[in-house]
């Protein structure tokens, strides 16, 4: 399929809307109402610090909303109002947080039904509207609605949008994809029905076990068995794996994504010769800005002294894990919870461990003065952070029954 030419075709149809539809200040004053909070902008201006009794918290520089999720929600918002009476769908989760999922489903905005793991279109009538969620929908997907005669708000994020664009030059030149990210994810979904063959790996040793083949050859079908679903079909590693390119899902680990690309660019070069690397290998940088900042931040955050980090962020939201992966590689401890909700009743939290199930913890909160550090993933409202704060000071500020 030529996918330039579809978006081409599909951008210039009437029913294609990827801007607001006029109602920007409206719903501005309406997600500053809901999700915005004084308690983080006080702390914002108090140095990203703030002291209440034995409780000191410290903000990442960097968390939270980032103006891909803001543009995505508000745009959501916007589609509502410009539509009141039809029907609204989303192909996805709009960003990766549940109270914003939420919100929406009680404005009447409904996921489309997924029947044993497959998206149920039938439901979505001519006419209907559909959106679009921040991390994209597959071109599949794209050119069914389009073909129902859907009207498509298009949220995508621009840098999801840049990577698309990045596959479909490895594409022109009949270059395999190796995509860093997670196949089942629905960003790296959508990346690879942009690109021709790709190979999706999920972090360096993955990658390390790709160069290898690609160095000394190895069992084909133990290799497809690895990858069994993370392949362009009639994927060979003998065949196409001899000219590349790298991209990326937005929300990996910076480090490991540069990492896995000079692996591979070491690896072309030693295979082929320096002379001819660039008729093997091709690399853009598609790491996101947003991404790169929140890590940035908390990097920051893990040189100071804590006791302990929460993590505030949606289970499936991927840029929040790598948030959390970083405390982890610090030793230092670190809860993932989605909400307040998840702390109490007394002094025990209810967490995700990294890669693992949802667990409680008993007496997580030290006694006497402690230092918490505090961050959260791109698609967390600081309402959001806000009553995590409070829940953490009004812990500790409660005496402990004896």
């Amino acid at each position: 399929m030529d996918t330039k030419a579809f978006k081409r075709s599909l951008h210039s149809s009437e029913n294609y809307h990827r801007k607001g539809f006029g109602h920007e200040a409206e719903v501005a004053t309406q997600l500053q109402s809901e999700y915005q909070s004084s308690l983080i902008q006080e702390i914002r201006d108090n140095n990203y610090q703030l002291k209440r009794g034995d409780v000191t918290i410290h903000l990442a520089e960097a968390y939270g909303f980032c103006w891909g999720v803001e543009r995505a929600v508000a745009m959501a918002y916007e589609t509502r109002q410009h539509f009141p009476t039809e029907r609204i769908w989303m192909t996805n989760e709009i960003i990766h947080n549940p109270s914003v999922n939420q919100r929406l489903q009680n404005m009447n905005v409904n996921f489309v039904p997924v029947e044993e793991g497959t998206k149920d279109f039938s439901i979505v009538g001519a006419g209907d509207v559909v959106i679009l969620p921040a991390f994209g929908a597959s071109v599949q997907e794209m050119q069914l609605l389009n073909d129902k005669n859907c009207k498509i708000v298009d949220t995508t994020c621009p840098w999801v949008s840049k990577v698309w664009h990045t596959v479909e030059k490895h594409k022109k030149k009949e270059y395999t994809s190796i995509i860093h990210g997670k196949y089942k994810h629905e960003e790296t979904i959508a990346t690879s029905s942009f690109a021709g063959k790709y190979l999706v790996v999920l972090n360096l040793q993955e990658a390390e076990y790709v160069t290898n083949y690609i160095l000394n050859g190895g069992n084909r079908d133990e290799f497809m068995a690895k990858f069994s679903r993370a392949t362009s079909e009639g994927f060979d590693p003998e065949r196409d794996l001899e000219h590349i390119g790298i991209a990326n899902q937005t929300t990996m680990l910076k480090s490991e994504t540069e990492q896995i690309g000079k692996l591979f660019e070491r690896t072309m070069m030693k295979k082929y010769g320096p002379d001819q690397l660039n008729q093997h290998f091709q690399s853009f940088n598609t790491i996101c800005d947003a991404t790169q900042e929140r890590q940035d931040a908390m990097l920051e955050l893990v040189e100071q002294r804590l006791d302990l980090i929460v993590v505030i962020g949606g289970f499936n939201s991927s840029n929040t894990t790598q948030l959390q992966q970083i405390a982890i590689e610090r030793k230092i401890p670190s809860y993932h919870i989605d909400s307040a909700e998840r702390i109490g009743p007394g002094n025990r939290i209810d967490h995700k461990v990294l890669h693992q199930d949802m667990t409680v913890t008993d007496n997580w909160l030290p006694d006497g003065e402690i230092v918490v550090g505090v961050t959260s993933g791109a698609s967390t409202p600081d309402k959001v952070v806000e009553d995590v704060i409070e829940k953490i000071f009004e812990l500790k500020a409660t005496p402990v029954a004896v």
